[in-house]
């Protein structure tokens, strides 16, 4: 008799999952663009992403076409034999090129210099803040106006006297490239080294790299990879001293609530992580941890709560309160497909499937490596369920989900050997095709 868990690992529903996922950004694309056409609601050109149809090629194409052939070539084979420190350095080398050759298909000035100097990004208003602590008590009377904030890591660029677009996005791309890193860690400390091998480089070719090296969300997602890479070591005991793990991990995700209310939904990782790891050990280091930033920005005169408010009332006097949200509930899955990868959707089908027997082991203390991966996969994919469901999240989710995606992609590490090349390369020219075909926004 078949085992019941061996029938939902098959390569075909892997494909069958992908191609339900491909049929997903289908029709988020044709009826987003009748929708767009008819009334303009939805506010994006190129449905569901914030992008327009802009076919061309440009001086990181070359460098892209090859890491991608390298690393699906070589990427495998090299993961599973380097030195595990050689493969950290190799892996985060590889993600740096992977992001910056996307990056550059666009051109220097377009593709780098120029992306984090639009109306709607931070460096536009950094001149407006030559008083950091009058600012934060002033903060929340801006909101209103519709002008973002910048009391983070553009201001801190701009006084160390590295300001402007080219040093924003290098810095962008420098940061955001190490969540490849904080991930793999996780997945050896909660699953094991065997897991992280297989996923490495799954993670370097990532879809999301289009947009790591053009948002600043993409070092939002390095700090999010980074805290729950801490609390993964804290939990599973394997650092040398928990405590400051579960501390430090705190302490980002003090930072995390900061750079964007949003991610407060990664408490959900968080917790997913404990469960996972089954222990509440570092609990108390990390909430001790996660309210320094509270507390120094509370003893500068800034409300988080008041600004919070602010904020979803501006959200709603803008865009927000204008895009349907009966699309962008099903066509945000959509773009997350687009910055996970159809692998990724493999996965995370091969986790849900998983997920019965991993409950009972995990039930009777008998939970295995790819259990605990599994349900890595799975909890942050119901953060984004819970992110999707809350409406705030209505389009852009190709750049304000990046924290989530990288963790998503955890699930790769599921995948079996055989076929492994075939879904890199999927990822891969999935990448190129949205760089190549598309200008995006972000």
């Amino acid at each position: 008799m078949n085992h019941p868990e061996r029938r939902t690992s098959g390569p075909r529903r892997d494909l069958l999952a992908a191609g339900l996922a491909a049929l997903l950004v289908t029709a988020a694309v044709v009826v987003g663009r009748a929708v767009e056409g008819s009334d303009g609601s939805l506010h994006v050109n190129w449905p569901p992403l914030y992008a327009v149809w802009d076919p061309h090629v440009g001086p990181g194409t070359p460098a892209a076409l090859a890491v991608a052939a390298a690393v699906v070539a070589h990427g495998p084979a090299l993961a599973a034999r380097l030195p595990w420190r050689a493969l950290l350095a190799a892996s985060w080398a590889a993600s740096t090129a992977w992001i910056w050759s996307l990056a550059l298909v666009d051109g220097w000035h377009r593709g780098v210099a120029v992306r984090l100097t639009t109306k709607y990004e931070y460096l536009q208003v950094v001149d407006r803040f030559a008083d950091i602590p009058a600012t934060l008590r002033d903060y929340t009377q801006y909101i209103l106006l519709g002008e973002p904030g910048a009391y983070h890591w553009p201001v801190l660029l701009d006084r160390i006297g590295l300001g402007g677009g080219g040093w924003a996005g290098a810095f962008v791309i420098t940061a955001g490239s190490t969540a490849v890193i904080a991930v793999l860690i996780t997945l050896k400390a909660l699953g094991d080294e065997a897991s992280a091998r297989r996923a490495a480089p799954f993670l370097v070719l990532a879809p999301a790299a289009v947009w790591m090296g053009t948002s600043a969300d993409g070092y939002f997602a390095a700090v999010a990879a980074w805290l729950t890479a801490l609390l993964a070591l804290a939990a599973t005991r394997t650092v040398r001293r928990p405590a400051v793990a579960a501390c430090a991990a705190g302490l980002l995700y003090g930072l995390l609530c900061y750079l964007s209310y949003g991610l407060t939904l990664f408490a959900v990782i968080a917790a997913g992580v404990l469960v996972l790891a089954r222990t509440v050990r570092p609990l108390p280091y990390f909430v001790a941890g996660a309210l320094v930033v509270p507390a120094v920005f509370t003893a500068f005169g800034f409300d988080w709560w008041e600004a919070y408010h602010l904020l979803v009332e501006r959200y709603y006097q803008g865009a927000g309160g204008v895009r349907p949200y009966w699309y962008w509930i099903w066509a945000n899955p959509a773009c997350t497909v687009l910055i996970a990868g159809l692998a990724t959707v493999a996965g995370v089908r091969r986790a849900a499937g998983a997920s019965p027997g991993a409950v009972r082991r995990w039930r009777a203390g008998a939970s295995t490596a790819t259990d605990r991966v599994a349900g890595l996969a799975l909890a942050a994919l119901l953060a984004v369920a819970v992110a999707d469901a809350s409406g705030m999240s209505k389009a852009e989710t190709e750049r304000i989900w990046l924290p989530f995606a990288v963790l998503l992609l955890t699930a790769t590490a599921l995948l079996p050997e055989r076929g492994r090349r075939l879904w890199l390369t999927a990822q891969a020219v999935l990448a190129l095709a949205v760089n190549h075909l598309l200008l995006t926004g972000w």
